[in-house]
């Protein structure tokens, strides 16, 4: 128990590589995988490699392009599966940095552009404890 990091409900979280600080991630222990909000997402083909392209959060003026991606199956929230792009980077939560996989995904109709789930929760012993203070959301 002694190793476990603490986390709330919400924290405020940071993508180094996209230079972006201070997003809302709501922690999701019913979540599989993570999910970061992107629009633009486009497979194809830059200088002979297969390339994902998208646009990260509500920037379409930024485009990201990399060549280190995984396709597969996704079951949402509401039972629908569908095929979706996984990309590896860093996140930093509460100043720390981790590697983590997460979905591209359209989430403009969602409340929360990042979504943090158990796979990366047990792998870094984080703890969630709903109660712990912090004043990202109000309830």
């Amino acid at each position: 128990m002694d190793n476990h990091k603490i986390i709330g409900s919400f924290e405020l979280v940071g993508f180094p590589d996209y230079q972006m600080e201070g997003i809302v991630a709501k922690i999701d222990t019913g979540a599989f995988t993570g999910s970061l909000h992107c629009t633009k997402i486009e497979e194809g083909y830059s200088d002979g490699h297969k390339t994902l392209t998208f646009s990260p959060f509500d920037h379409p003026e930024i485009i990201i392009a990399t060549t280190e991606y995984a396709s597969r199956k996704v079951k949402s929230s509401n039972g629908k599966s569908q095929m979706r792009y996984f990309i590896k980077t860093t996140i930093t939560i509460q100043k720390q940095p981790y590697q983590i996989e997460l979905s591209l995904a359209d989430r403009s109709e969602m409340k929360w552009p990042v979504l943090v789930g158990r796979r990366f929760l047990h792998k870094n012993d984080f703890l969630v404890d709903i109660n712990h203070a912090n004043d990202i959301v109000t309830k």
